[in-house]
C-alpha cells in the first residue's frame, strides 16, 4: 500500500531524508521512530504530497505520488502533530465542512456524524465551537473528520501529544480497529510503551536513514541488544 523506492529529500545542503526504501502492506499498523530531527515528519509529508522528494519513488496505493497525486491523496487522511482547525466553527459544521471538502453526500455525512460522535464521543459537544473545545475533545474531532472520506491509508505525526489515558485509549482502539478493517495506518511518536503495544512492524530512523525495519523479534534477531524492551533496541540501533 505505501511503497517508497530509494526516497531522499535535501534542504539544501542538509539532507533531510537518505535513500529511504520501505513497503508497508495494507491493513498494517506501522511505525516509525527516531531522534528529534532525524526525519520522520518529513518522511510523512513526502508520503502524503506535501513535499517533493529530491530523488526516488512514492507509491500509495500503486499511484506515483509524482504523476498521480490528486488521486493519491484521495485515498489518504493525515493528522499533523498540530493540526488546523476552523475555530469559528461548531464541531458539526466543521466535520460537515470536510465533507463537503471531500465531495462526501450531504446525508452520507449526516449519517457518518452520527456514527463517529457517539464513538469518540462528541455528540454534547456537536454545536460547541472548535475554539471552544478542549485539546482532548479537538484531538477526537480531528479523527473523526480524517475517517470521514474512507482513506485506504492513514498517516498520524504524534498521536498521542497532551491527551489524557482516557483519550489515548480511545485513539488506540480506533487505530487498531482502523488497521483490523484494511487500513494501512503509519505514524509516528516518542512514546515507546506505545509503539511496543500498538505497532505491528516498526522502522527506526537515524539522520534520515533507515536504521531497520520488522517487528520487535526481528529487530531484535542477530543483533547483541541487552534487554527486551523497545526501549532497549531503540538506544542499541539508534546509538
Amino acid at each position: 500500500m505505501i511503497e517508497m523506492e530509494h526516497v531522499s529529500k535535501h534542504f539544501g545542503t542538509v539532507h533531510a531524508v537518505n535513500e529511504l526504501t520501505l513497503r508497508v502492506p495494507a491493513g498494517e499498523l506501522f511505525c516509525f521512530l527516531g531522534p528529534n530531527g532525524a526525519g520522520k515528519t518529513t518522511t510523512i509529508k513526502l508520503l502524503c504530497g506535501l513535499l517533493k522528494p529530491t530523488e526516488g519513488t512514492i507509491r500509495i496505493g500503486g499511484l506515483d505520488i509524482r504523476t498521480h497525486g490528486v488521486e493519491a491523496r484521495a485515498i489518504t487522511g493525515y493528522i499533523p502533530d498540530f493540526p488546523f482547525m476552523y475555530d469559528r466553527l461548531t464541531a458539526a459544521e466543521f466535520y460537515e465542512f470536510t465533507g463537503d471538502l471531500h465531495r462526501v453526500p450531504r446525508e452520507t455525512v449526516a449519517r457518518e456524524m452520527e456514527e463517529s460522535f457517539t464513538l469518540l464521543g462528541l455528540m454534547e459537544y456537536r454545536h460547541t465551537l472548535v475554539r471552544d473545545l478542549s485539546h482532548g475533545l479537538r484531538q477526537r474531532l480531528i479523527y473523526g473528520v480524517t475517517m470521514l472520506h474512507k482513506p485506504r491509508v492513514i498517516f498520524v505525526d504524534e498521536p498521542f501529544i497532551g491527551l489524557d489515558p482516557f483519550s489515548i485509549r480511545m485513539i488506540k482502539d480506533l487505530l487498531r480497529e482502523q488497521a483490523r478493517s484494511g487500513v494501512t495506518v503509519f505514524l509516528t511518536t516518542h512514546i515507546l510503551a506505545l509503539i511496543e503495544d500498538l505497532a505491528a512492524r516498526i522502522g527506526i530512523i537515524v539522520n534520515g536513514r533507515l536504521v531497520a525495519a520488522g517487528s520487535m523479534d526481528e529487530l531484535r534477531a542477530g543483533r547483541d541488544i541487552k534487554g527486551d524492551r523497545l526501549e532497549d533496541i531503540f538506544f542499541s540501533l539508534a546509538r
